[in-house]
């Protein structure tokens, strides 16, 4: 991504995400969304960039009107990462994701047992992945996917929200 489109993005971001809440609002009560730690053999964490939203993130989305929180996790990150399911996630916790919106609640699950065939290609949606190790993230990583793998991989007692009030 250029310097002038992330320029853009970081202009329009706010704004298309104060639409999209206003548009929720009315579609939706409330708004969940689940997130993976998916961790490989050397527990690196897998984290991907999206063109909308600066920063990498845990991967994840929203989770569908008839959607099971497992079945949303399955089809995000294969979406996302290429990556499929090969054992039972653990549910790490469920967070107020507040400075979105204050009805938007995030599940967090881990990610141990896993298959990727190969990384996925960049486009529209997802500009970059990667497997990093915790102590090497990269600089832009947001502080709320900072705070679930502090949580997961050192122990660090979790909070309600999903980045400090």
């Amino acid at each position: 991504m250029t310097a002038v489109q992330d320029g853009w993005r970081s202009r329009l971001e706010p704004w298309l995400r104060h639409v999209f809440h206003l548009y929720w609002r009315f579609a939706r009560g409330m708004t969940l969304g689940v997130r993976g730690v998916v961790l490989d053999a050397e527990n690196r964490v897998f984290l991907v960039k999206h063109s909308y939203v600066a920063g990498w993130h845990l991967p994840g989305g929203g989770v569908e009107v008839g959607e099971t929180f497992a079945e949303a996790l399955r089809r995000e990150l294969a979406e996302e990462g290429r990556i499929e399911l090969a054992g039972e996630p653990v549910l790490h916790g469920i967070f107020l994701n507040s400075h979105v919106s204050r009805r938007d609640h995030v599940a967090v699950f881990v990610i141990k047992a896993f298959t990727q065939d190969r990384p996925p290609e960049p486009n529209h949606e997802i500009i970059a992945t990667g497997f990093f190790a915790a102590n090497a993230l990269p600089d832009d990583t947001t502080l709320g996917t900072r705070l679930r793998i502090a949580e997961v991989l050192r122990g660090v007692k979790p909070i309600p929200t999903w980045r400090s009030p």
